[in-house]
């Protein structure tokens, strides 16, 4: 079985933009234990507007992200403890994510321009270990840096949810990063922002 790795054992995480080279290591987080969903998905869920193309749904997604990805598309963020691939953020513009327009949650607020944060995939043995807090700490830097409205769409429940539950993240990380509520249809579910000041 495998468990977390102790704390003195643990390498500093460092964040990349995930790029074309980069693609066979997030092909193996994907592959890691506690990430079936993401490695189906592809994070193409919300970047398509209805069904998805036909076909087998993993070998589909795989195909259209590394295209879009290959285009030179702000795909993400990939997380790294020393050379192993840890964790992932789906984050871009708004506009690249069409689904978002159609969800009664998620629909956009204003017009705006903001780049969605969309999703957090985290290897299971390393949750909890601050993964997913340093890819939006890491996603902030350089939103600020370009000065760029992030916009995201947390969990905000308050009993700890299944980790499967928290694809979008809890409230409280983004409340910690700065991020300030901006909307709310649905209970469990805010709208929040981080405007580059």
């Amino acid at each position: 079985m495998s468990t977390s790795p102790p704390a003195a054992a643990r390498p500093a995480l460092k964040v990349q933009r995930l790029t074309s080279a980069r693609f066979d290591d997030l092909q193996a987080l994907f592959a890691a234990r506690g990430c079936s969903v993401a490695r189906n998905c592809w994070c193409m869920y919300y970047r398509w507007s209805g069904h998805p193309p036909p076909g087998r749904r993993a070998e589909v997604s795989r195909s259209a992200f590394k295209a879009l990805l290959d285009e030179g598309r702000h795909m993400g963020l990939i997380a790294y403890a020393g050379r192993e691939p840890v964790g992932w953020l789906s984050v871009g513009p708004r506009e690249d994510y069409a689904k978002l327009a159609r969800s009664p949650v998620m629909k956009p607020v204003d017009e705006q321009p903001v780049w969605s944060v969309v999703c957090f995939v985290v290897a299971g043995r390393w949750r909890g270990q601050g993964v997913a807090k340093a890819l939006l700490d890491a996603a902030v830097e350089r939103a600020r840096r370009k000065k760029i409205t992030l916009e995201a769409y947390p969990v905000d429940k308050p009993v700890r949810q299944d980790d499967d539950n928290l694809w979008f993240g809890p409230k409280s990380m983004f409340d910690a990063c700065g991020f300030d509520e901006v909307a709310r249809r649905k209970p469990t579910r805010p709208v929040v922002r981080l405007v580059p000041g």
